[in-house]
């Protein structure tokens, strides 16, 4: 709290209020006399009790704060838009040895698919480029802000001296996010669920490289989102056409009847980053 010109107590957004905040009396608890009833976890304030927190009967409060944590930070930051970028963890940067490789034939593949991670990079470029010109509130890069192609779109949203998202998330082997991801805009999540939604929440397109499982659940979502009418429809791009119509037959499910025929017109192939940006500002009517 701040002292107002009147002597008033008030908050930082201007609003006057008289009550002591939680962050004071969590202090002023942590430094009370330490007995048998002090040390106990009943008398933990309950907001400040972890173990409390991670209770199974509080997952709910757990999803609503994952949730308002990132919101709230990106509000304060003025992010009214963002280019979401999917795509492999596994894709190494050029010259780059492929690390995840397990034989030859996955290790001459990744090697290859370098090249879909200079695109990425291009692609962050070209967008932060644009993002400049609204003090970067507008268009910038998200990703999942792990190796690979996520890298990729940080690392190129940093060349630009542009700020970038990355929204890791807690798996079972060491990680950590990338180099290139803005330190006050890197957020850790528990939940895959929320932190799928805010991918969606300010997006304005979304380009999606090769990648495994996870890249193909994030498109499938996003494209699920477009296709029933949850979700506005943007630019959803796919790098490397030659790729995706291996991976995945489109035209089959047309064919089958488990897809409207022009439900493939909600996706646009791409092989370059400027043929990308291309489809992202004529869908905006070429606004810069």
């Amino acid at each position: 709290m701040a002292k107002g010109r009147n002597g008033k107590l008030r908050r930082k957004d201007g609003v006057w209020d008289p009550l002591k905040t939680s962050s004071a009396d969590k202090t002023r608890a942590e430094a009370i006399p330490k007995t048998p009833q002090t040390l106990s976890p009943s008398y933990r304030l309950a907001y400040a009790d972890e173990e409390f927190l991670c209770r199974e009967e509080l997952r709910p409060i757990r999803l609503q704060l994952e949730l308002l944590k990132t919101e709230m930070e990106l509000t304060e930051r003025g992010i009214k838009s963002t280019v979401v970028m999917f795509g492999g963890a596994r894709i190494p940067a050029p010259g780059q040895s492929a690390w995840a490789a397990r034989n030859d034939v996955q290790r001459a593949n990744l090697e290859a698919a370098s090249i879909y991670y200079e695109e990425a990079r291009k692609f962050a470029r070209l967008c932060s480029r644009h993002s400049a010109s609204s003090s970067f509130h507008e268009y910038v890069v998200v990703t999942g802000g792990g190796p690979g192609v996520m890298e990729a779109g940080n690392r190129g949203a940093s060349e630009e001296g542009a700020p970038s998202i990355g929204l890791n998330i807690v798996l079972p082997h060491e990680q950590a996010p990338n180099v290139y991801v803005t330190p006050e805009l890197s957020f850790n999540f528990h939940y895959f669920a929320i932190r799928k939604m805010h991918f969606m929440l300010r997006a304005k397109a979304i380009a999606v490289f090769p990648g495994g499982f996870g890249t193909l659940d994030e498109f499938f979502e996003c494209l699920t989102l477009i296709q029933t009418g949850r979700m506005a429809r943007l630019p959803l791009i796919l790098f490397g056409e030659a790729f995706w119509r291996k991976i995945v037959n489109f035209d089959a499910l047309a064919e089958f009847g488990t897809i409207a025929p022009d439900d493939i017109k909600l996706i646009s192939f791409v092989d370059t980053a400027e043929a990308a940006w291309k489809i992202v500002s004529d869908f905006y009517e070429h606004e810069g």
